[in-house]
């Protein structure tokens, strides 16, 4: 996989049947690395199977650490976290890679659902309010009607973070990120990063020219209780622990998240190519708040 200036990370945990669905495409112009939390089934042979290289850890260490690993492994100027319920297609890795040229940050393709309905994967802030009308309770879900973002095609838009079934960004500006939060062992790891991004002047993109199909069904969707439930509660404690602006409304969000709270749900403007001859424009980055 020498030489392939993207490296696609997924993290797996009894996930062959998946795999088997929505990665059998034999040609895969990226580097694979598969990184397995201790699957019970044959999640490895699978992957293996399928082309990935893959990193098999001795216990489930959760979905930041599992990608921290990987992403350590890549090569590829360019890296993609990718849940191994999403089907991708290699025409969308150009678009991303020049999107991340011209801005930087963190960028996702818009997603669909399995019947081909765009999914909201790109998201405003998240108050404890939007995340309970997001459950469609209603005053709620109408107050926060914005919350939930989509791109059409030919459009892209800067959100307060995306779902991490699809997070893209360069290699470099990741790692200098630093990587996923590993507090969060599952939920709410993906709207901390996007809020650390934009903090550090590192934008969050929705792409809508990049459509790639994912195949979700959330585990917390029922009202019955599991593990899921106490995981996600877990991870809401601690990402409210940090962020007590979107459960108390103090500080205001506007102020401790400025930039974000200025681009959100606004077009992404492109940026001139340059003229032959002429060096490519440095990222566009907003200032930091």
């Amino acid at each position: 996989m020498a030489g392939h200036r993207w490296s696609v990370v997924t993290v797996t945990y009894n996930s062959a049947e998946t795999l088997r669905r929505c990665w059998r495409d034999e040609a895969k112009p990226y580097e694979w690395i598969v990184v397995d939390n201790a699957s019970s089934d044959d999640s490895v042979a699978v992957a293996e199977e399928l082309g990935a290289r893959v990193v098999r850890l001795p216990e489930n260490v959760g979905f930041s650490r599992a990608n921290n690993v990987g992403v350590r492994q890549a090569a590829g100027e360019y890296v993609l976290f990718a849940n191994p319920d999403l089907e991708i297609g290699p025409d969308g890795f150009d678009v991303l890679a020049r999107h991340l040229d011209q801005h930087g940050g963190l960028a996702a393709p818009q997603l669909l659902s399995s019947d081909g309905v765009a999914q909201p994967n790109g998201r405003g802030f998240p108050y404890a309010t939007a995340k309970v009308g997001n459950r469609k309770v209603w005053p709620l879900s109408r107050m926060h009607a914005s919350y939930r973002l989509t791109a059409a095609s030919g459009e892209a838009l800067w959100v307060a973070w995306v779902m991490g079934a699809a997070v893209a960004a360069r290699t470099a500006d990741f790692l200098d990120l630093g990587g996923w939060n590993e507090r969060f062992f599952l939920y709410y790891e993906d709207h901390e990063l996007g809020l650390r991004a934009w903090r550090k002047g590192l934008p969050v993109a929705l792409i809508g020219d990049v459509r790639w199909t994912h195949h979700w069904a959330r585990a917390t969707n029922s009202f019955r209780w599991s593990r899921a439930h106490t995981l996600e509660l877990r991870s809401a404690r601690t990402f409210f622990g940090m962020f007590p602006e979107f459960l108390t409304g103090l500080p205001p969000a506007s102020r401790r998240h400025r930039e974000a709270a200025r681009l959100i749900g606004s077009p992404v403007s492109p940026v001139p190519a340059p003229r032959r001859g002429e060096p490519a424009p440095a990222p566009v980055r907003p200032t930091v708040d």
